[in-house]
């Protein structure tokens, strides 16, 4: 499956609110479908030209999707693994929940995704908080995952 039918899956989401078709659609542009990892070049041709991802945590900001690009295949080591926990959202606005891995490194990722009209990723927000163990006192009140 293409550039153009994961297009098809995320315009699908937009106007349906087709969170199947969106979740779909995710694991196609990071690879997971065909057992893939990310691809610098797959993720590039789904965004608009004009995007925009930020890192609240750290502050960063990447404009336009040359730049997106050229990060991406500058990663130390390649490009990290995911695997995909939720996908929910409505309209043009969706989050995708994942377990991140970048070598030794474990992180639970939530990406913001804004979609246009036509498909394309507009801007995305990135959030990378680390697991941690919970506190002994929270016990009687929660059930481990």
């Amino acid at each position: 499956m293409g550039e153009t039918d994961v297009r098809d899956l995320f315009r699908r989401a937009v106007a349906e609110d087709d969170a199947a078709a969106m979740r779909e659609g995710v694991e196609r542009m990071l690879g997971l479908a065909e057992g893939g990892g990310l691809s610098p070049e797959r993720e590039y041709e789904l965004r608009r030209p004009d995007f925009v991802m930020e890192m609240p945590q750290s502050g960063e900001r990447v404009r336009g999707r040359e730049d997106m690009r050229r990060m991406q295949e500058s990663f130390p080591g390649g490009g990290p693994a995911f695997t995909l926990r939720r996908v929910v959202g409505c309209g043009r606005v969706w989050v995708a929940e994942a377990d991140g891995r970048y070598g030794e490194d474990h992180w639970q990722v939530v990406a913001v995704f804004e979609l246009d009209a036509d498909g394309r990723i507009a801007r995305e927000t990135r959030y990378y908080p680390q697991p941690f163990d919970a506190p002994d006192w929270r016990g009687g009140f929660t059930e481990r995952m």
